[in-house]
């Protein structure tokens, strides 16, 4: 067993154990070497100079009860003992020059003397591992008579080391993950662990957080439940304000985020506020973050890292503190490249990025989103609808199959759940209705398909780069983004798309072949499979 050593004041007033009122005359210093079962064998004492006397009879003292123990003092001057500046400056100097050897002690701190600036200093520099060690509590007896030393609790300030607590905290997490995904038992690994990711990074920071994907996939729904979040640990107490980017143009857009004052222009007849003033003390998204203009992003940097901006016509800043998510469905590295996006800002949002994939990739968590889809009905429309068993199972093995295509994602399948419900007889949907729904969807997606594929390779390589492709290649390209992104490793999917070819070869490098196709169009690998913060996938 380590020896055991422990720090603390020396108690001026409790030492003194000459205080009329009972449990005032017992002396913690010199009780806590009384425990038969707690050996100190060391004991640092902190104390000023005028205390020089009291604290020699405590070691005095010490000496009788628990001769094992040596007592080393230490003069520790304070002008204010009550000043929290002065306290805990003197305390971590005391802490830095102080020879921890934590692979041969056991050290605690006895946070029972001292003023409770002392006691709250003690606690914060143990909590950040400035001092090594745990915490010693000492009570007095219950009778100041009988003898006794009273009783002391070591706390261990590693939580983890509490089951129970840690059993909390645990369920805790788990609420705060379930409510980040709205209920829904999603099954998909990835996408779980982005959700656990995001819970952690809401609570301990207030750094912009930035949600790319494509449209459709969740990003307002996830920014709203942050919010909410946030809200119920009393992290933020004002709105949530969100902005649609793509529907802000020039003065519109200016006075839309920064608000106006009379005057500004034509029109402007009452100053107006602005909605990064609405979203003070709140959380401000900005959805399509990409579409905004270069001056607009300046003045956003700006309110970002100021939390100042300036209103249209106005000569004076407003203030607004708030915290930035952003939303994008577009490549936004690449937009930089182009001049199209600010490269600062850009650099400011880049802490924290999460990837929300699209439904195709969450195929497993489609079952429990169409639950989710038809509870949301039900609240929506005060309509009750479920699907007879054969109609789930036949929707169900189509939703999944590679023939459905889910372009718009989450937003396809609550139109889906939507218009189902609406033609359901009784609240109960159809093998039928299914049918027709299936049709629906394929019909809509053979239309939309050619142009989703050109958006989601401009999101990857950029618009201008897009034109200089012919429409066959980009129905290749779009083929082998959707293979990546439905495989778990590079190899897996060169072979899913050299599966043919691959058998008329002697080698097979599945892996180089499909690198070498990425670099004619610049991606690679990690471009396709985006995955910042360290997740990917919703």
């Amino acid at each position: 067993m380590k020896p055991r050593v422990v720090l603390g004041f020396l108690g001026s007033t409790l030492d003194q154990g000459k205080n009329p009122d009972r449990w005032k005359r017992w002396r913690p210093t010199v009780a806590m070497c009384q425990h038969d079962d707690f050996l100190i064998d060391r004991l640092e004492l902190l104390h000023a100079a005028r205390h020089t006397p009291l604290a020699q009879r405590i070691v005095k003292d010490i000496s009788q009860v628990s001769p094992e123990t040596d007592v080393t003092r230490h003069r520790v001057e304070m002008a204010d003992p009550w000043d929290f500046e002065e306290v805990y400056g003197r305390l971590h100097e005391f802490a830095r020059n102080y020879a921890f050897d934590t692979d041969a002690e056991d050290y605690l701190v006895n946070i029972t003397t001292g003023t409770h600036v002392a006691q709250i200093c003690w606690f914060l520099l143990t909590e950040a591992r400035a001092v090594p060690g745990r915490l010693l509590q000492l009570t007095p007896p219950k009778r100041w008579n009988d003898g006794s030393p009273g009783r002391y609790g070591v706390i261990d300030l590693d939580l983890s080391r509490y089951d129970r607590i840690a059993m909390r905290f645990k369920a805790e997490q788990t609420e705060a993950t379930s409510f980040l995904k709205s209920g829904i038992e999603t099954k998909n690994p990835a996408f779980n662990h982005m959700i656990s990711r995001i819970e952690h990074v809401a609570i301990k920071s207030v750094a912009p957080l930035l949600l790319t994907g494509p449209t459709g996939a969740g990003k307002s729904q996830l920014a709203r439940r942050i919010f909410e979040l946030k809200h119920t640990r009393h992290q933020v107490k004002g709105a949530f304000v969100e902005v649609n980017c793509a529907t802000l143009r020039g003065d519109q857009a200016m006075s839309a985020l920064f608000g106006h004052v009379k005057g500004a222009f034509t029109g402007a007849n009452t100053d107006r506020p602005g909605l990064l003033k609405a979203a003070n003390g709140g959380v401000l998204f900005l959805d399509e973050i990409g579409e905004l203009g270069l001056d607009e992003q300046a003045m956003i940097l700006r309110a970002i890292e100021e939390r100042r901006f300036l209103p249209v016509g106005s000569d004076q800043d407003s203030q607004s503190d708030f915290q930035l998510i952003a939303g994008t469905n577009r490549d936004l590295q690449a937009d930089v490249m182009q001049g199209r996006f600010r490269e600062d800002l850009l650099a400011r949002l880049n802490l924290w990025i999460f990837r929300l994939p699209g439904l195709r990739e969450r195929r497993e968590d489609i079952e429990p989103n169409l639950s989710f889809e038809l509870q949301r009905y039900a609240e929506t429309n005060g309509d009750t609808v479920t699907f007879n068993k054969e109609a789930r199972e036949r929707y169900l093995s189509f939703a999944t199959s590679p023939d459905a295509l889910w372009l718009a994602n989450f937003r396809d399948l609550g139109a889906s759940v939507t218009r189902m419900g609406t033609l359901a007889h009784s609240g109960r949907i159809t093998e039928a209705i299914v049918m027709e729904e299936i049709e629906r969807l394929k019909g809509r997606w053979r239309r939309d398909e050619p142009n989703a594929d050109a958006t989601e390779i401009a999101g990857l390589i950029g618009r201008e780069r897009l034109e200089d492709i012919d429409l066959f290649d980009q129905a290749q390209l779009a083929t082998v983004i959707r293979v990546c992104r439905q495989s778990r490793s590079m190899s897996e999917a060169g072979r899913k798309l050299f599966a043919v070819s691959r058998l008329a070869k002697a080698s097979n490098n599945d892996t180089d072949r499909l690198k070498k196709y990425l670099v004619r169009y610049g991606l690679g690998w990690s471009d396709i499979r985006e995955n910042d913060g360290g997740t990917s996938g919703q």
